[in-house]
C-alpha cells in the first residue's frame, strides 16, 4: 500500500515561517556567540585586555564623571525605569496593542526572570573585579570564574556583568514582533512591518547591552567575558522560554490588528464556498490558521 508522502510531489516542502526562519537565525546567533565566548575564555583573553585598560596603581577611567555617573548611574536607573513601563505595557488593554496581552506578558517575564538569572549568578560568584587584581593595586590574585568554589581572597560577586544587564535584559522583548506566537492571525504586511521592528529593538537593546558592558571595562569593573555571558544568560533565557512556554488552545486575537486579519481570512474563506471546503487539504498546511 502507498503512503501518502509517496503520493506528495518530489521537492514539495512546507514553506518555512517567517518565526521559524527567525527561530534559526537568533539561535544560530546565540550558538556562535556562546562557541566564541568559551574561545575567548580559555585564551586568556581577559587579562590581556584589562591590562591594555589599567595600570599598576589601578584603572585611570575608574571614576571617571561620564563613565561613572552618567553610563552607569543614570542608565542603570533607565533600565529599572524601563523595566517597570514594560510591566506596564505588559498590562495594558489589548486595544492599546497589536501584540496580544499573553505575549507582552510572557515577554516582560522572560526580560525580568532574564535579570534574576543574572543577578543570582552574580551573588554566588567568588570572582573578583579587575579593580581588585594584585596587579592592578588591588589585593587578590585572578582567579578564573570557571574555577568554581575557588576564592581569589577578594569580595568576589563580580560575574557575569550585573551593568551589562540594563540592555541585555531587554532582548526578550523583540520576540513578540519577530516570532509573535499568533503569526497565523497575521497579514503578510503586518508580519514584514513586525520583524523589522523587533530587529530594531534587538539591536537596541544589545547596543545598550554592549555599550554597559564597554563602560565597565573601561572603569575596571569587568572583563569583557562577563559581558558576553550575560548576553549569553539573558539571550538563552528569552529564546528558551518563548520556545517553550506553551500555547493555549483556541485563544483568539488580541488586538484590533489581529482581529481584523483574522476577519480578512475567514471573508476569503465564505467566498471560495463549499467546493474549497470539501477539495482535499495540501499535505503540511494543516493548522496554518
Amino acid at each position: 500500500m502507498l503512503s501518502l508522502s509517496a503520493l506528495r510531489p518530489t521537492g514539495l516542502r512546507r514553506p518555512i515561517s517567517p518565526a521559524d526562519r527567525t527561530w534559526r537565525h537568533l539561535l544560530t546567533g546565540w550558538l556562535t556567540v556562546l562557541a566564541l565566548t568559551l574561545l575567548w575564555d580559555f585564551s586568556g583573553l581577559d587579562v590581556a585586555v584589562m591590562g591594555l585598560i589599567g595600570t599598576p596603581s589601578g584603572f585611570p577611567l575608574q571614576h571617571q564623571p561620564v563613565l561613572e555617573h552618567l553610563l552607569h548611574d543614570r542608565l542603570r536607573q533607565a533600565a529599572s525605569a524601563g523595566l517597570v513601563i514594560a510591566w506596564l505595557w505588559a498590562l495594558l488593554p489589548a486595544r492599546f496593542s497589536a501584540i496580544p496581552a499573553a505575549e507582552r506578558r510572557l515577554a516582560v517575564l522572560l526580560a525580568t526572570v532574564g535579570l534574576i538569572a543574572v543577578n543570582l549568578v552574580k551573588n554566588q560568584s567568588s570572582t573578583s573585579c579587575p579593580w581588585d587584581w594584585r596587579m592592578f593595586g588591588g589585593t587578590v590574585d585572578v582567579v578564573s570564574h570557571w574555577s568554581w568554589g575557588l576564592r581569589d581572597g577578594g569580595p568576589g560577586r563580580c560575574f557575569p556583568g550585573g551593568h551589562a544587564s540594563s540592555g541585555m535584559t531587554f532582548l526578550a522583548l523583540a520576540l513578540p514582533w519577530l516570532m509573535p506566537r499568533r503569526a497565523g492571525l497575521q497579514t503578510e504586511a503586518q508580519t514584514h512591518a513586525f520583524q523589522r521592528r523587533g530587529w530594531r529593538w534587538l539591536l537596541a537593546a544589545l547596543a545598550v547591552g554592549l555599550l554597559s558592558g564597554v563602560v565597565q571595562s573601561l572603569r575596571g569593573a569587568h572583563p569583557p567575558s562577563h559581558t558576553l555571558w550575560t548576553l549569553i544568560i539573558c539571550g538563552g533565557v528569552a529564546l528558551t522560554g518563548w520556545r517553550l512556554w506553551p500555547v493555549k488552545a483556541g485563544a483568539a486575537a488580541a488586538s484590533p490588528a489581529q482581529a481584523e486579519a483574522q476577519r480578512q481570512v475567514h471573508q476569503h474563506a465564505d467566498h471560495d464556498g463549499a467546493q474549497h471546503a470539501l477539495a482535499p487539504e495540501e499535505p503540511g498546511r494543516a493548522g496554518r490558521g
